[in-house]
């Protein structure tokens, strides 16, 4: 017998801005789409509106909001002050990330939305407000994508960076349990059940960051040790082909998912067939709009494949009517950072999607942008010779002798540099090489030790 819980569902609310046109807002509303799907949730529906702003006590006009409340079974007011009380699946979704299981509304046909998700985000006084009127609960985008952060990270430093993002979103949108607040008796006397919660979620957060702290400095140290070396960030916008790209120039098995932020974690892989000195290759976490401050910073360590990389490769889904505002996404990102002073080549993916035309708008608009598909592999061999070519302008050729007594050093001058000839003097080995600046001077600082 299949015990297999019910999909959640969920309907979506959008406000179109002034600013904002159909083909943008559209799009946003379907990256939602997306986003709740990636959780597992099942979209059965969406209600939109145009306004000045998002600012008002229930987000939407009167009139959308009954349309909203006739869709989840709520009253559309937001007038009483009685809260629904919460089940306990629901009351396990807001201290720990789990979907509750579905309440069906008695007699109706086919069972209501549980959730409601709005494209934007929210105060604390509108969502309960919304839940008010709609009956249902009410995630923000931001509270989705951090969500979706806290299930699929898998290194330990993925999960301490979602936990202190994730706590830092929750604890303003705490409210009293329908149980009671009273007051603390013993340790915390005085404390109503709201200020210790806030309390034990500061105290968490002064844990994880020492926590934190402790795994980053592991990280820094390996980046530290790459230093010298040839590096490579992919970077973009989530769900553009970084991963596949990934895969596609090194050759290893990294994830490959149809889904948005299928990856958290960084991962390092040397570019394939292996050069000398060898390319390293990062793939890093992708962005979105309105990625949450607090995610940002959070994911430092991350980031900083990218701030201490070579060349960044900003890769933008070409076949995606939003590709222009996604490579600004991710632009701002990099340039909050400081990432922005990093030389960057741009990745134009999936052109495989797209006719003829297009892909000429395309090079009349980027007309230094490499166009590609990540499946295509005379595409890739060609982006791996860009990538060669680019390093290759920035080598010089030097002369180092390597002592007899000093044999030992020679793995690390094949590691680092490209060797072109190789001959023998009264003194020791004689090497021509090819490299970057910095690793010269570091051999040759190698080699003048005593």
């Amino acid at each position: 017998m299949d015990t297999k819980p019910p999909t959640p569902r969920a309907v979506l609310v959008g406000i179109q801005t002034p600013e904002v046109d159909d083909v943008a807002h559209a799009g946003s509303l379907e990256e939602l789409g997306r986003l709740v799907k990636t959780l597992g949730y099942e979209v059965i529906g969406s209600v939109s509106q145009r306004r000045e702003g998002t600012g008002a006590a229930a987000v939407l006009g009167s009139g959308k909001l009954a349309e909203l409340a006739a869709i989840t079974g709520g009253t559309g007011e937001v007038a009483s002050m009685a809260v629904r009380p919460k089940s306990k699946a629901r009351q396990r979704f807001e201290e720990a990330g789990g979907a509750p299981a579905r309440e069906e509304a008695a007699g109706d046909a086919a069972p209501r939305p549980e959730f409601v998700i709005v494209d934007h985000e929210l105060s604390p006084s509108q969502i309960r407000n919304l839940e008010r009127a709609t009956g249902a609960q009410v995630l923000d985008r931001t509270g989705v994508i951090v969500e979706i952060f806290h299930r699929h990270a898998n290194t330990r430093e993925a999960k301490l960076q979602v936990e202190m993002a994730r706590l830092k979103y929750v604890a303003p949108r705490l409210r009293e349990s329908s149980g009671g607040g009273g007051r603390q008796q013993g340790p915390g006397a005085g404390e109503s059940t709201l200020d210790l919660d806030r309390r034990k979620i500061r105290d968490r957060l002064a844990e994880l960051k020492g926590q934190l702290e402790a795994v980053q400095r592991d990280s820094d140290n390996r980046r530290a040790a790459r230093r010298d070396q040839l590096r490579v960030a992919l970077v973009g916008y989530t769900n553009a082909g970084k991963s596949s790209l990934m895969r596609a120039l090194t050759g290893s098995e990294v994830l490959v998912q149809d889904k948005l932020f299928a990856t958290l974690d960084t991962t390092v892989r040397v570019l394939q067939p292996e050069t000398r000195p060898r390319v390293l290759v990062s793939d890093t976490v992708g962005f979105i709009k309105q990625l949450p401050h607090d995610l940002v910073a959070s994911f430092r360590s991350t980031l900083a494949e990218a701030l201490e990389a070579s060349l960044l490769l900003y890769v933008v889904d070409a076949s995606d009517p939003t590709a222009d505002a996604q490579l600004d996404v991710s632009r701002s990102v990099l340039r909050e950072i400081g990432a922005d002073a990093v030389p960057s080549r741009l990745i134009l993916n999936k052109v495989d999607r797209l006719d003829a035309a297009a892909r000429a708008a395309l090079s009349e608009r980027y007309p230094d942008a490499i166009q590609l598909s990540a499946h295509r592999p005379e595409d890739v061999s060609g982006l791996r010779l860009s990538i060669i070519a680019f390093f290759e302008a920035a080598m010089v050729e030097e002369v180092l002798v390597v002592p007899y007594a000093r044999q030992a050093l020679i793995g690390e001058v094949y590691e680092s540099a490209r060797v072109l000839s190789e001959d023998y003097d009264e003194t020791g080995r004689v090497l021509r090489v090819r490299g970057l600046p910095g690793a010269i001077q570091r051999l040759r600082q190698s080699l003048a030790a005593t």
